[in-house]
């Protein structure tokens, strides 16, 4: 039980982390956002707390001494610098690096760790001594007093029942509530079950606290910061020795009063008791000093605010369901042999002709459908999730190279799946330090060209059908034509006569090794990265295209799918052999004649309404041998924006692909990236257009060059 609380901890700490290294650079851009200073507080606190009640000391004894820095920041005694935030970001690093080696990682510095708390303890107004590295407690940080006066609080602290399953002990949080002030705890006994029915490991108490402090309320409440999500907790201001003046009455409320206040006794209990003697609201009315009317209203007062505190609790303490990735991906495939079963139901039904399997075959083709689509729905993440680790990148890269970048960013809700979020992360981070290196200029050749001194790398993502657009857009240099073809005439990739279009030209620069860099630096010039940006986004089955206008800027934009667990395709028939093409990527059928060919005269080549089309004939692509009908059909798909054909026997139609992995033996074969059940149980092969066109370049390439 304990690893797995644990690993729980890890995993939500590396959610803090993240966060917080968003609101750090959130912060370097409003410095004086006092939400923004409090979101790195709570998140350091919350971080430091668990890691301490789950056996992370180290973790937690260097947190404690980055959030006592930041605690002055929060208490307007330390201004937000550049400094104070590079070596927060640094304590960041750190603490993900310390959150590894506990994991099996690598070890931590120590000597890192120490250079930083004390870079963050020498911009304090009076440097404080380290805390002892050997301790083995960790301190809580002396929580921000708002001035010299005395508050009074009543907090009512109900842990939820299953609170120290996950390594909670609620007695530390009442020993740190008493380490604030004067303190009186009162311990519940009433929900204790019968024995029979008590379970040993869940927590039957709940307590009250009157506690005297001169600390404000934000103090109480980071007692509690980290396990806000699993009890119900109430702190009420009852007396503040600030407010009280030489009017206010020294007595305090009856004791009815306080019941009802704090919700142990209701409004009619209460008058079931006063109605043995006098009622209070009668005799205010009786002694005529208040209208009935007043006395109700009071009544629904109480019970109105006491209702919205209790919808309130109800909704903050809603619990959401943490679900590892393997079962969703689990789920997945299993959902996707679901598809399977349904299309060979669907089949058996078409061939018995039996209209009450047709009508059964259909509901469950339905029901099967919204189940995909809730499945995938279940593994789909915003995209702001990776591009917020880009703001972190931007700025790290533009400061060692002497640049100043901003990044602006747009579409961060857009939903993908998580599978193709992870694999994207490295050929965006290839691209925006691309951008940063080749594209943005130095802030003097900038102004030279009448530009502003800072640069922008505006990073977007938007639907577009069953694909996702994510575009890179700079306002660089943009790319320098002419030494990328210079660059290609020396590598042999083009001959000095070639004619080529500005894409292709820009095309170039995916060519493996291609670095137009005139020197090498730590970011860039050893010609990789573009080649291997390509190449993982083929991988998604995604395409890449690039648009540039001198002295304006670049725009690269991706086109992803949603998912790579199941695609709508195209079937298609070569002989007895299928195939599938991914629908996204077709635009349309048209039919090949025999008198089409020989009128192209050994080309592939098509006339598609007044324009030449190429076209690549899968039958000899794959060394099908048995004549081509009379009659063949040309798919037209949409490769790296130019339109290329593929030439089939027939094409079938619209097919729900569940997409298999190929064995080791067929995962290097050119242009399939995988495979699919059919129906009746026959195996295709689904295609990459991409890898295709690719594989068929390359031949040419070595056949006349």
């Amino acid at each position: 039980m304990m690893e797995q609380a644990i690993a729980t901890y890890r995993e939500e700490a590396a959610e803090l982390l993240a966060e917080l290294e968003t609101s750090l650079l959130e912060l370097e851009e409003h410095p004086q956002d006092n939400d923004l200073i409090n979101r790195v507080f709570r998140a350091m606190h919350t971080i430091k707390g668990s890691g301490a009640m789950f056996g992370f000391d180290d973790i937690a004894r260097f947190t404690h001494e980055v959030e006592t820095v930041f605690d002055q920041v929060r208490n307007g005694k330390l201004q937000v610098t550049r400094p104070l935030l590079d070596l927060t970001l640094q304590a960041r690093d750190q603490i993900s690096t310390m959150l590894d080696s506990s994991a099996g990682g690598p070890p931590a510095d120590e000597s890192t760790g120490q250079r930083i708390i004390q870079g963050l303890q020498s911009l304090l107004p009076h440097p404080q001594k380290a805390a002892p590295q050997d301790s083995q407690t960790c301190q809580p940080t002396p929580p921000s007093r708002g001035d010299n006066c005395q508050r009074t609080y009543r907090v009512r602290f109900k842990p939820a029942p299953e609170i120290m399953l996950s390594g909670t002990n609620p007695l530390s949080l009442l020993n740190e509530l008493r380490s604030l002030g004067t303190c009186e705890i009162v311990t519940h006994l009433d929900a204790i079950p019968l024995l029979c029915d008590l379970t040993p490991e869940h927590c039957h108490f709940y307590w009250d606290i009157i506690i005297t402090t001169p600390h404000t309320i934000d103090a109480l409440k980071d007692v509690f910061i980290f396990i806000e999500d699993d009890c119900q907790l109430k702190i009420d201001l009852i007396n503040d020795t600030c407010a009280i003046t030489s009017e206010t009455d020294a007595n305090y409320k009856n004791l009815g009063e306080i019941l009802v206040e704090r919700g142990d006794l209701s409004t009619v209990e209460m008058q079931k008791i006063l109605s043995m003697q006098k009622r209070f609201g009668e005799l205010l009315v009786q002694e005529g000093i208040l209208p009935q009317s007043k006395v109700e209203s009071a009544l629904i007062e109480q019970q109105q605010v006491r209702q919205a505190r209790q919808e309130k609790t109800v909704q903050e303490t809603a619990l959401s369901i943490r679900v590892p990735a393997e079962r969703l991906d689990h789920l997945v495939n299993l959902v996707g042999e679901l598809v399977t079963v349904q299309a060979h139901l669907t089949q058996l039904a078409a061939d018995k002709h039996d209209s009450d399997l047709v009508a059964v075959a259909e509901e469950v083709e339905r029901l099967i459908s919204e189940l995909r689509d809730t499945t995938l729905t279940m593994r789909m993440l915003p995209i702001g999730t990776t591009f917020s680790k880009f703001k972190r990148l931007v700025r790290d890269l533009s400061s060692e190279l002497g640049k100043e970048i901003e990044l602006e960013t747009a579409g961060a809700e857009t939903e993908l799946d998580k599978t193709v979020i992870e694999k994207l992360n490295d050929p965006l981070v290839h691209l925006i330090r691309n951008s940063i290196d080749h594209g943005i200029e130095l802030p003097e050749v900038r102004r030279a060209a009448g530009k502003p001194a800072h640069g922008t790398i505006h990073l977007a993502a938007e639907h577009s059908g069953d694909s996702v657009l994510v575009t890179i857009h700079d306002d660089g240099a943009g790319l320098d034509k002419e030494a990328i073809r210079a660059k290609a005439i020396e590598r042999g990739l083009i001959t000095a006569a070639s004619e080529l279009t500005d894409k292709e030209i820009y095309n170039l620069i995916f060519a493996p090794g291609f670095s137009t860099a005139k020197k090498v630096t730590s970011v860039s010039g050893r010609g990789v990265g573009m080649d291997v940006v390509k190449r993982a986004i083929e991988a998604l089955r995604g395409t890449i295209d690039i648009n540039s206008a001198t002295g304006k800027g670049s725009v690269i934009t991706l086109k992803i799918p949603l998912t790579l667990a199941i695609i709508e395709t195209l079937l298609v028939r070569i002989d007895e052999n299928f195939f599938v093409l991914p629908l996204a990527m077709v635009e349309e059928c048209i039919e090949l004649s025999r008198a089409d060919v020989e009128a192209a005269h050994g080309r592939n080549l098509a006339h598609v309404r007044g324009t030449l089309t190429p076209y690549i004939s899968l039958r000899e692509q794959f060394g099908i041998r048995t004549s081509p009908p009379e009659i063949e059909q040309i798919v037209i798909a949409g490769v790296n924006g130019t339109r290329i054909g593929f030439v089939v026997d027939d094409v079938v139609g619209e097919h729900q692909t569940v997409i298999k992995s190929l064995g080791k033996l067929y995962r290097d074969v050119q242009g399939i990236s995988g495979a699919t059940i059919l129906g009746d149980g026959t195996v295709a092969l689904i295609l990459d257009p991409a890898l295709l066109v690719h594989g068929v370049e390359q031949r040419e390439q070595q056949q006349f060059g």
